[in-house]
C-alpha cells in the first residue's frame, strides 16, 4: 500500500498560532492543497474568523492566513492511509515539531483540527521537543465526516481555541 506524504507547512517566521490536521485526505492530496474537499469547513471558518472570502483562490486564502500570523501543517509527515478517514491511518511518522517550533518561536498556540490530530500528536510528539508555555487546544473537526454541528457552532469554538475572543474552548464530553 502506498504511503501518503504530508505537505510542507504554511508558515511565516512570525506566526503566533499553528493549526494542525492529522494528514491530508484524498481530495487534498490530489489538489496538493490543504483542506481541498469542497465540503470541508476549514476555509469557510477561517474566512469568517479572519475577514476574507472563502471564495478567493487558494493562494489568496493562504496569504490571508499567513498575514494573520496563522500557520497550518499536519501532525503526520507520512503514513499509510487507504482513504480519507483518520481512523484508517496506520504506520504513521510525525513531522519534526522540535525544529519547526525552534524556527517559529512566536508560536504560543497549537490548535488541533479534531480529535485524531490531537491524539496522533500526543502519541508521537515528545513533550521535551515542545517549548514551555505552549497552549495546546482542540477545536471541532472541519471534516465533512463530522457534520454534527453547524458551521456557526464550529466557528465559535475555533475562535475561542485560537484565542480570538476569550470564549469557551471546545471540550468534548
Amino acid at each position: 500500500m502506498n504511503r501518503a506524504q504530508s505537505f510542507p507547512p504554511l508558515a511565516r517566521p512570525d506566526a503566533t498560532r499553528l493549526i494542525l490536521g492529522s494528514m491530508p485526505g484524498v481530495a487534498s492530496l490530489k489538489a496538493q492543497a490543504y483542506y481541498a474537499h469542497p465540503r470541508n469547513a476549514f476555509w469557510p471558518i477561517m474566512a469568517r474568523l479572519f475577514g476574507f472570502s472563502s471564495a478567493l483562490p487558494y493562494d489568496a486564502r493562504v496569504r490571508a492566513l499567513l498575514e494573520a500570523h496563522v500557520a497550518v501543517w499536519d501532525v503526520l509527515r507520512q503514513c499509510v492511509r487507504p482513504g480519507s478517514l483518520d481512523s484508517a491511518i496506520s504506520d504513521a511518522e510525525p513531522n519534526d515539531f522540535g525544529q519547526f517550533l525552534a524556527d517559529h518561536p512566536a508560536i504560543r498556540h497549537i490548535v488541533f483540527n479534531g480529535v485524531a490530530a490531537e491524539q496522533w500528536f500526543r502519541r508521537l510528539v515528545a513533550a521535551p521537543d515542545l517549548p514551555a508555555g505552549l497552549i495546546l487546544l482542540r477545536a471541532p473537526s472541519t471534516s465533512p465526516a463530522h457534520a454534527g454541528q453547524t458551521i456557526d457552532m464550529k466557528a465559535a469554538q475555533w475562535s475561542a481555541a485560537l484565542g480570538l475572543d476569550g470564549g469557551i474552548v471546545f471540550t468534548p464530553s
